[in-house]
């Protein structure tokens, strides 16, 4: 019988095992052991290697008695046996064992204290522990940190490698939730963004149980306690979009929604660089400084990033604190929200750059989840391509994505939001004809719909899909929002169109007879 806790206990108490270092300690650290690089502006840069993205294939559940009825198993939420997770874990805390210095963070994920989770990270990397330190909520005082009793442990080996014929995994890469143990193992990969993915999982399985409503969107306020929901996969613009200097930012991309409101899931931004500039995205520009772990960037000999360099991939990212980011909201907790934006990369240039839902199409679309998912974001992925995601998240959904649907209806309906689809994606035509939405138009559409100036003016319907697009927006050219007009070639656009709108159908039915009404009432 394998004791996880004793072996993690004997691990984290080591001479050789450094606990919550703080950013220069940890800085130092990894380029005293060739981890990484300084940039001209101070981040860290380290390179990830062939693991780019995440690893959806390389990622399973322990089937066990507390998982087995409640996880929805599918090709995402893949089963593993205790017997290979137990074998597993005694390889790699061997594997840790052996080496000359480990690192390990205590923190929390959740700004609500009532609903908050007690984690721990034990790090192979440094850099991955300054990672996990910007991206989680931090203690206050070491003193804090050191008395946290967590609730789950991530145990992160990147150079160990499974072999698949012995060790039962899909490759030498893997992720394995142990819900019962209360412990995420991954190894074979140097990929960051598995940890902070690892935890949301964890927290979309524990918040809905508690009532409130867990959601993978950016989150801001303003003034007037406006506060707003960014929903979107990776490449969206939930980062981009939500980093605005007029508001506050909650977050950029994980929330709770409870009976006060929503709050922050992480304590930092985990945000995308390629073609980052200065114009136009100064605050998470500004945000790359010293503490901040850049991933992937390419440097010159001088130590300037160059953003445009997709040399070692198109997922560059940066993560940072949110205290980073000057308007951020600290503690990161707000009120109800007033408007949710369910942001879209359409690859195939027909939806329009903006349109209102009603509460039937906003469920519709919410549980379609639409979007391509863009180059890098994936091993493998090298041009946009089509998918839908289940609300808009369903790597990250350990349960039935109708569950996350209805508690999303029916807060829309207690708190009389508006809902918005906008289209971040292409428009005068599809990827490789059309061009990518303009970002200052996207933020002109949003910034009128937050402020309830859409709600004043006139819409009319979309042929093809009975969406409600505005006639005109201030400061965006007319001709722009409604897609068939920036098509030259009319009849290629309705045949894109329309494919569209089936595979729309196609997918929708996978949800069965619960979700006919919605696909009636809210489909195409």
């Amino acid at each position: 019988m394998v004791n996880h806790s004793d072996l993690i206990s004997n691990l984290v108490s080591k001479d050789t095992t450094e606990v919550q270092l703080s950013a220069p300690q940890l800085v130092t650290a990894s380029l005293r052991r060739g981890e990484g690089a300084l940039t001209d502006t101070g981040a860290l840069r380290a390179e990830t290697g062939k693991y780019t993205g995440r690893s959806p294939k390389d990622r399973f559940i322990v089937e066990d008695n507390v998982s087995s009825h409640k996880i929805h198993w599918s090709e995402i939420n893949q089963p593993i046996s205790e017997e290979i997770f137990d074998n597993l874990f005694e390889k790699v805390i061997d594997h840790l064992n052996s080496k000359d210095e480990t690192f390990v963070f205590k923190g929390y994920a959740g700004a609500d204290e009532s609903t908050r989770l007690d984690l721990q990270v034990i790090n192979e990397f440094s850099w991955h522990n300054l990672f996990v330190q910007n991206l989680f909520i931090r203690p206050e005082t070491k003193k804090e940190a050191l008395g946290i009793d967590s609730q789950f442990t991530i145990v992160s080996a990147p150079t160990f490698k499974a072999d698949p014929a012995v060790d039962g995994t899909n490759s030498e890469a893997f992720v394995i939730v142990s819900l019962k143990k209360g412990i995420i193992l991954i190894g074979g990969t140097e990929y960051a963004g598995e940890m902070k993915k690892s935890i949301f999982s964890i927290m979309n399985y524990l918040l809905p149980e508690k009532g409130v409503m867990s959601m993978h969107c950016s989150a801001n306020v303003g003034e007037n306690k406006d506060v707003a929901l960014f929903f979107g996969l990776s490449g969206t613009g939930k980062t981009t979009l939500s980093a605005d200097p007029h508001r506050d930012l909650i977050g950029d991309d994980e929330h709770g929604w409870n009976d006060d409101g929503v709050f922050n899931i992480e304590g930092g931004c985990y945000a995308k660089t390629i073609d980052l500039s200065s114009e136009k995205e100064p605050e998470i520009f500004s945000a790359i400084k010293f503490g901040t772990v850049l991933e992937n960037v390419v440097l010159d000999e001088e130590g300037t990033p160059d953003y445009e360099d997709k040399t070692l991939t198109e997922n560059t990212r940066a993560a940072y604190p949110l205290h980073y980011i000057d308007n951020a909201r600290i503690p990161s907790v707000a009120g109800h929200p007033k408007t949710i934006v369910f942001l879209t990369a359409d690859a195939f240039g027909v939806l329009p750059p903006i349109s209102k839902l009603d509460k039937d199409q906003s469920m519709y679309h919410f549980l379609s989840g639409f979007t391509s998912k863009l180059a890098g974001t994936e091993r493998g992925v090298t041009e946009p391509q089509p998918v839908f995601s289940s609300c808009f998240g369903s790597p990250f959904l350990p349960l039935e994505a109708t569950v996350y649907a209805k508690m999303l209806g029916r807060l829309i309906d207690k708190h009389d939001v508006n809902v918005y689809l906008v289209n971040t994606g292409w428009t005068g035509g599809g990827y490789g004809i059309g061009k990518r939405m303009d970002l200052t138009h996207t933020r002109t559409m949003i910034r009128r719909a937050i402020s309830g100036e859409l709600e004043l003016g006139e819409f009319e319907k979309d042929e093809t899909f009975g969406l409600n697009v505005p006639v005109s927006v201030t400061g965006v050219p007319d001709e722009l929002l409604m897609p068939k007009n920036t098509w030259l070639d009319k009849e290629g656009y309705d045949e894109k169109a329309n494919n569209l709108k089936e595979l729309f159908k196609e997918n929708f039915s996978k949800f069965g007879e619960q979700s006919t009404e919605i696909a009636q009432k809210g489909g195409f």
